[in-house]
């Protein structure tokens, strides 16, 4: 097939599949903690808490709370917002569907 041709999509490349995006990767480290997804199930039908809040209800320390709200920003599961000196955090339903996505094309790619 000459290069400059496209490939039908039921075509094969040859080429292997490229892995999950870094944001995909945050994304499933992110719940893969017990923890994390206990956490998780506190922002359940849009509640949004502090970190003192999540400490509270999960039963943990603030400082163990900010660590895994960290892990969870970065993995786009929650995002955050500042009012005067408290930070606020719900679920992040936009960066969780791009996650789902990536990870939707790439498991058709390689199963």
């Amino acid at each position: 097939m000459d290069q400059a041709t496209p490939r039908p999509a039921s075509e094969p490349s040859g080429d292997p599949p490229s892995g999950l995006g870094p944001a995909t990767q945050e994304f499933l480290k992110a719940l893969g903690s017990p923890t994390r997804q206990r956490i998780m199930m506190l922002f359940a039908q849009g509640a949004e808490l502090s970190v003192g809040e999540v400490a509270e209800r999960a039963g943990i320390s603030q400082a163990t709370a900010s660590q895994q709200l960290t892990l969870l920003r970065r993995g786009r599961v929650v995002t955050s917002r500042r009012a005067g000196k408290t930070v606020y955090y719900r679920a992040d339903l936009d960066g969780a569907l791009a996650a789902l996505t990536d990870l939707r094309a790439y498991l058709l790619t390689c199963c």
